[in-house]
């Protein structure tokens, strides 16, 4: 299992962004870890075409259930690859909470996303107040059982766990609860899909950055990690990179 470093670039970043895709690509021209960036989806084909040739992997942000048809401002899956993508983020909390998705329809945009030949990179996660009743378990496993398809393979899916309160704020959960969910989630996956699970990576996403990517990637079934802000900038998203390369 070769382990990923995901960069979420969320509603940020212009042509003149890519610029900072030069400089990772000249930093980490071959890392020992996968590395994936998924920038709005004005920027993937300019993206693409920036980083062609490399070993830069490209995902899109969301995407349609359906292959085509009557739904403005959406994009499917199809639409994705051919821009370039290969991987696309399904269920992040930003969606589910701005744009009321439900379990359902992450599972339903996921097996859209296989169907095309796109790795689902499912997100799940907790709000502060889930957390401080002491019900993280209870929802991630929730939301793993509605989004996940039970037919998908190590090759087909990425699992995200994203706290929601630590997403943007400064704060991270500590290494022992960091451990203790990916293990429950190493486990509740191996009841979906049997022995592929322990070939899926799990990711650990929510203020990951330079000063703490090593503490984090030394956690058991943490097989990398999904970043926001910090992957906008080529000398902190390299730090990240290299510190999973070394774990």
């Amino acid at each position: 299992m070769k382990k990923l470093a995901a960069g979420n670039w969320k509603m940020n970043g212009s042509a003149a962004a890519l610029a900072e895709v030069q400089a990772l690509l000249a930093a980490h021209p071959d890392p020992a870890c996968e590395m994936l960036l998924c920038p709005p989806a004005t920027l993937l084909a300019q993206m693409n075409w920036a980083a062609r040739g490399s070993v830069l992997k490209l995902g899109g942000q969301d995407c349609h259930t359906a292959a085509s048809g009557a739904h403005t401002g959406d994009i499917s899956a199809d639409m994705l690859k051919e821009a370039g993508a290969t991987y696309v983020i399904l269920g992040h909390s930003e969606r589910r909470a701005d744009h009321g998705e439900s379990d359902a329809l992450v599972l339903a945009k996921a097996q859209a996303a296989i169907a095309t030949g796109l790795v689902a990179v499912v997100c799940l996660g907790e709000t502060e107040a889930q957390r401080d009743a002491g019900e993280t378990l209870a929802v991630i496993g929730a939301q793993l059982d509605g989004s996940v398809p039970r037919d998908a393979s190590a090759a087909q899916l990425v699992i995200a766990y994203e706290p929601v309160w630590a997403i943007g704020t400064g704060r991270t959960p500590t290494i022992a609860q960091i451990a203790e969910v990916h293990n429950f989630l190493r486990a509740r996956l191996t009841a979906h899909i049997g022995a592929e699970a322990a070939n899926t990576r799990l990711l650990y996403g929510g203020s990951v950055k330079p000063s703490n990517a090593a503490e984090i990637f030394a956690v058991a079934d943490v097989d990398g990690a999904l970043v926001g802000g910090a992957s906008l900038k080529a000398p902190d998203f390299g730090a990240i990179v290299s510190a999973l390369a070394a774990a």
